[in-house]
């Protein structure tokens, strides 16, 4: 496959916002179904994350995989709508950045177009170089974008209080749903912390149990049956189902999921 055939390439989805198709991971960055309203209930509805934001005074947010951006613009919408904002520090790790030609041409639908997402977006992967890159949204939001493996990546300068946990499937990026991953994300967290994704994949919440997190089932999105919730403290997960993370963690040890 040529460095052309392997560029990602934009695809709508059904809620009229695009997303894209990576011909590498034969995946697309989002649900097909609707990238806008699938990232709205599994990071900011299902979590808790929307009634977060109008209660604190300051939120640190850890992204696994930016992709095309769109959580961010979707946060800076959400505190654009609020009275009294509070501090939002917002780290997220990429290792395949986009090209600033195609994020131009990013479109997620009339509710964020205010936000002119694609000039945005343009702009931080113009500006971005391989590493750590610090751009100020706005007054109360900051991106600290990582350019690289997440390997390489540093810890981030303070405890994290949610987790997008939005990597390409286990199926074809399995290095990122490792029990040394959700460990070394356990030793950035807040101990309220509260982790989500779109996966419901059993090997993924049994690395996690691995790793010590305490885990749910929650109502999945747009057609998906489920996705998953995970904190340290398991109060967060009360009036969800949650699964027995020991029995996950002893199948995991027995090479169940290999």
């Amino acid at each position: 496959m040529s460095a052309e055939d392997q560029k990602p390439r934009i695809s709508e989805t059904k809620d009229g916002s695009t997303t894209l198709y990576s011909p590498v991971f034969d995946q697309h960055y989002h649900n097909p179904n609707g990238a806008v309203a699938e990232s709205k209930i599994v990071f900011f509805e299902t979590p808790g994350l929307v009634e977060a934001l109008q209660e604190r005074d300051h939120i640190a947010i850890f992204e696994m995989g930016f992709g095309t951006g769109l959580n961010l613009i979707l946060l800076k919408n959400y505190l654009e709508q609020l009275e009294n904002p509070p501090d939002v520090d917002f780290y997220t790790v990429e290792a395949f950045p986009v090209d600033p030609e195609t994020a131009a041409k990013f479109d997620f639908g009339d509710e964020l177009k205010q936000q002119n997402p694609g000039k945005l977006l343009q702009s931080i992967f113009s500006e971005a170089d391989p590493g750590t890159n610090s751009f100020q949204i706005s007054e109360y939001l900051t991106l600290n974008l990582f350019i690289g493996p997440f390997d390489d990546s540093p810890k981030p300068d303070q405890p994290i209080d949610y987790f997008f946990h939005d990597p390409f499937s286990p199926d074809v990026n399995a290095e990122l749903w490792t029990p040394e991953v959700f460990q070394r994300l356990k030793s950035y967290a807040e101990k309220s912390a509260i982790l989500s994704t779109y996966c419901a994949a059993s090997s993924a919440r049994a690395a996690m149990a691995v790793a010590g997190w305490k885990i749910a089932r929650a109502p999945g999105a747009l057609g998906k049956r489920e996705m998953t919730l995970a904190s340290l403290d398991e109060k967060n997960l009360d009036g969800f189902k949650r699964v027995n993370e020991q029995r996950l963690a002893d199948r995991y040890h027995q090479g169940d999921f290999d």
